[in-house]
Order: structure tokens, then C-alpha cells, then sequence
């Protein structure tokens, strides 16, 4: 799971490693819904860019790429608060998730850096996923 920001370039980097997001997800769902916040897929879009990349990595079908909804571009705030929230239940109880905690807080901090940029420079975002 990675990162879009709308836009051809946002002025700044944007790149995370969502795999440990990936392979959790279930999980991080169950816990984001007891907190009270959205669960982190429910900021996925698929917009023709992502699509073409997996179809180029042999996952989709090239029929609906032609029958997709524009994307959706989410608010940073509202990305924040979800991955502020599981960071903080994950780091007052570190075995949540086993031998997985340490690689998703890492990489939920890197989401966290990434949208509060995203936040300062007013830019809206969405998830996207690879199957690399």
C-alpha cells in the first residue's frame, strides 16, 4: 500500500513502504474500528495510474480499467488521525501485533511524515496498492 498525492509533483517526497501495512491490514482494521477512526483501506482509490502498474505486474482486468469512477482524493487530516491513532495504540501495547509491530509503526510513521506534509502543502492523497 503507497501513497498518491494529487498532482503531477508535490513538491516533496512522497514515497513509503506499505508492505507490513499490507500484510497486517485485517488486523490494523479490527483495531482502527475498535478506536473509532477509519481503517486505512478505507482511503484506497483506484485511479488509471495505479491501475496500469498492476496490470503491468499481470493482477486486474484491463475491461475495467475502462469502467473506473474517477478517483477519490481524501483529506490529509483524515488520513492523520487513523495513523495517528493506530500509532499510538500500537506503541502503548507493542505486542498487538507480535514480531509485525516494529515494521507497521515504522511504516505508519512514515505515512504519518508524508500526510503531514501533505497537510502543509494543502494536497490531497489516496492509497493505492502494488502486488510487487
Amino acid at each position: 500500500m503507497y501513497i498518491v498525492v494529487e498532482g503531477e509533483d508535490p513538491g516533496f517526497d512522497i514515497f513509503v513502504n506499505g508492505r507490513s501495512l499490507a500484510a497486517n491490514e485485517d488486523a490494523l482494521e479490527k483495531i482502527a474500528c475498535r478506536l473509532g477512526v477509519k481503517p486505512l483501506l478505507d482511503f484506497f482509490s483506484a485511479d488509471v495510474n495505479s491501475m496500469a502498474l498492476l496490470l503491468d505486474e499481470g493482477a486486474g482486468d484491463p475491461e475495467l480499467v475502462k469502467a473506473l469512477p474517477p478517483p477519490q482524493w481524501f483529506f490529509p487530516a483524515d488520513g492523520l488521525r487513523t495513523v495517528q491513532a493506530l500509532l499510538t495504540e500500537l506503541r502503548q501495547n507493542p505486542m498487538t501485533l507480535g514480531s509485525s509491530t516494529l515494521p507497521v509503526v515504522a511504516e505508519l510513521e512514515d505515512y504519518e511524515n508524508v500526510l503531514k506534509k501533505a497537510v502543509s502543502h494543502k494536497s490531497r492523497w489516496h492509497l493505492a496498492v502494488s502486488w510487487r
